[in-house]
């Protein structure tokens, strides 16, 4: 027999999933600051240190599905628990790591936390805000990501850089084991979070559209990260300004980041194609400026904001819709959306490195992003925007057979 209970502290369980991907995020970006740092401590060259980081993107791509899939019936608190405590597992073992060939298994092994601990989160938020609310949902369990590109990163590289590259994993685990009591603390006991079968879960896979939504997702978001990869050279090469100015950009860019995945959330909810189409069309605008005339600080700061702002705006719509082609399946909706922003990544990065490589010059990557975004906007117009609406998704499986839920949080 089913059991429920109402959400007695709503606001609190949202923290709690916020500081979970809080610390994700802390990991996951601090890493990127403390390459030279493990990479000369454990005597390999800065190419091969970035191995670690490539592990941990292959975590999230191959492994967070994998969990889904093997943890599919379980209640999703169970779920989120054990996987904050893989998360704490993963970065132990990678601040104790005696050589790369282990910080790079332990780096995997932290990363495919990830996209699990998203999709489950997100399924949690939409319990807590109730129908019709699965953008503003998704985007809550984003917000303690965009903090981490704000405060988060620079923290976790200050202090890996002033007290050695093992103590910012040994502070990701700090704040890891706050979120983990956050959750065990506040997390709602209901079986209404139970999980399904694995074959509703495979059973999604076997959708086109939601393989159509995940490229577009990989190709359109990979201008946020050939753009985010490249700040230092921008604001040192391009507007030859001191590298003391850096975080700063870096900073600007993750409140755009912020102030995008706010709106983003709520518009998701109201508009199935509005967020996806303002957030690419808006960008594509801002990486041209960026491109004509970035060389000017005037003129980067604002279009980093702006970036940052319109392609968080985009996320929560991508969100809703890989959900309303797979309802039986939101967690692992929200595992493959995490995945294809790792593969945007990975294309990004690539991209801009191509162009570098051409001799095109410094801005030259936000090209490389334009040309992405422009793909996966045609190709979103020209397959799932065209094939008319979706009906609105369940927020659970069998949503429909449970009962009326209460103590929604505001809206």
């Amino acid at each position: 027999m089913s059991t429920t209970a109402p959400v007695s502290h709503p606001k609190l369980t949202l923290l709690a999933l916020a500081l979970g991907t809080f610390a994700i995020g802390t990991g996951e970006f601090g890493s990127n600051g403390i390459i030279q740092l493990f990479a000369s401590d454990l005597g390999v060259t800065i190419p091969v240190a970035t191995y670690a980081i490539t592990a941990y993107a292959f975590g999230v791509v191959l492994g967070s599905p994998a969990i889904i899939l093997l943890a599919a019936r379980a209640n999703r608190r169970t779920l989120l628990i054990g996987l904050i405590v893989l998360f704490l597992v993963g970065n132990t073992l990678s601040a104790l790591a005696p050589n790369i060939t282990l910080l790079v298994v332990f780096r995997f092994v932290a990363g495919s936390v990830q996209g699990a601990f998203f999709g489950a989160g997100a399924v949690v938020a939409a319990y807590v805000y109730g129908p019709g609310k699965g953008g503003k949902a998704f985007a809550a369990v984003m917000g303690g990501l965009t903090v981490a590109t704000i405060a988060g990163s620079p923290l976790g590289t200050l202090i890996g850089q002033n007290a050695g590259w093992r103590v910012m994993y040994v502070t990701v685990v700090a704040v890891g084991l706050l979120a983990g009591a956050a959750l065990v603390a506040w997390l709602p006991r209901t079986d209404e979070l139970r999980g399904t079968s694995i074959a509703n879960e495979l059973r999604a896979l076997r959708r086109r559209n939601v393989w159509l939504m995940v490229a577009v997702a990989a190709l359109g978001i990979s201008s946020i990260f050939a753009v985010y990869t490249f700040i230092g050279p921008f604001v040192t090469d391009a507007a030859r300004r001191d590298a003391w100015l850096i975080p700063l950009a870096l900073a600007v860019f993750g409140l755009g980041m912020a102030v995008g995945n706010h709106l983003g959330g709520r518009v998701a909810d109201r508009h199935e194609n509005r967020g996806l189409f303002w957030g690419y069309g808006g960008v594509l605008v801002l990486l041209a400026l960026i491109g004509v005339a970035g060389s000017d600080l005037a003129v980067l700061l604002p279009c980093l904001f702006g970036v940052g702002a319109t392609m968080m705006y985009a996320i929560p719509t991508i969100q809703v819709r890989l959900t309303s082609f797979a309802p039986d399946a939101p967690t692992l909706m929200g595992a493959l959306n995490l995945a294809a922003l790792n593969l945007a990544n990975s294309l990004g990065a690539i991209g801009g490195a191509v162009t570098l490589d051409a001799g095109w010059g410094t801005l030259s990557t936000v090209w490389a992003g334009f040309a992405l975004t422009a793909v996966g906007l045609l190709l979103y117009v020209g397959t799932i925007a065209r094939s008319g609406p979706t009906p609105v998704p369940p927020l659970l499986p069998n949503e429909a057979t449970r009962p009326h839920r209460r103590q929604r949080i505001p809206t």
